[in-house]
C-alpha cells in the first residue's frame, strides 16, 4: 500500500473527528456557561477542556475494541448503531441546533451552576460525546495496524489543539462570524457527519449481509 491512500484514509478519519467535535457549533454554548468569569479562567478551561477531549477519543482508540468484545459486541453492528446516533446528531446540525444525545437542558442548568466545566460537560458529552467516541472506535478499527492507530492518536491530539485554538479564540470568532456565520459552520460539519453516517450503516449492513452486495 502506497503512502498516500494511508495518509488520505487518515485525513477522512479526522476530517471526521473534527466534524463530530463541531468546536464551532460549541461556541455560544461555551460564551453562555462561561458568562462573567474572568478571562483567564476561561483561557484555562479551553485548554483543560482541549485536553480532556484528547484524553477521552484516544482511549476510545486503544480500548474501545476491547470494550465491544467484552460486551461480545461485533464492529458491524457497532457502525450501525454508531451510523444512527451520528445520523441522529447530524440532523440535529442541520437545524443549527445542539442534538439531545450531546447535550440536555438539564446538563445546561448544573453546568451553569458548576464552578469547573472543563471536563463535564464542556469535554464531554458536549465535545466528545458518544458520537465522537463510536467514530473514534470505528476508525481505529478500520485503521488495523499499531502505526497507523499511532498516526491516528496523534491526528486526534492535533484536533484537540485546534479545539482549544477555537475556544481560546471564542468571543473575537462568535463576534466576527455571527449568529449566521456559526449556525452555516454547523450545518455544514452535519452535512459531512450525515455523509459519513449513511456510509458506517452501509458498511455496517453489507458485513453483516454480505448478500446485500450482490
Amino acid at each position: 500500500m502506497t503512502l498516500l491512500p494511508v495518509w488520505s484514509e487518515q485525513v477522512k478519519y479526522l476530517v471526521g473527528i473534527f466534524a463530530i467535535l463541531n468546536p464551532i457549533g460549541a461556541i455560544p454554548i461555551y460564551l453562555s456557561l462561561m458568562a462573567d468569569r474572568p478571562q483567564e479562567e476561561m483561557r484555562r478551561t479551553a485548554l483543560k477542556a482541549a485536553i480532556a477531549v484528547a484524553v477521552i477519543l484516544t482511549l476510545a482508540v486503544w480500548a474501545g475494541g476491547a470494550l465491544l468484545s467484552f460486551f461480545g459486541i461485533g464492529i458491524p453492528a457497532f457502525r450501525i448503531g454508531g451510523g444512527l446516533l451520528l445520523l441522529i446528531i447530524a440532523t440535529a446540525m442541520f437545524d443549527a441546533r445542539t442534538s439531545p444525545a450531546r447535550h440536555t437542558d438539564a446538563e445546561q442548568a448544573e453546568a451553569e451552576a458548576k464552578n469547573d466545566i472543563a471536563v463535564v460537560p464542556l469535554a464531554i458529552p458536549l465535545l466528545a460525546g458518544p458520537g465522537s467516541i463510536s467514530l473514534a472506535i470505528v476508525d481505529a478499527h478500520q485503521a488495523g495496524s499499531l502505526p497507523d492507530k499511532i498516526v491516528f492518536s496523534l491526528g486526534i491530539v492535533g484536533v484537540a489543539v485546534i479545539v482549544w485554538m477555537v475556544l481560546r479564540l471564542a468571543e473575537p470568532i462568535g463576534e466576527r462570524l455571527g449568529t449566521s456565520g456559526l449556525n452555516i459552520a454547523t450545518r455544514v460539519m452535519g452535512l459531512i457527519l450525515a455523509a459519513m453516517a449513511v456510509q458506517f450503516m452501509a458498511d455496517g449492513m453489507l458485513e453483516l449481509f454480505p448478500g446485500l452486495s450482490h
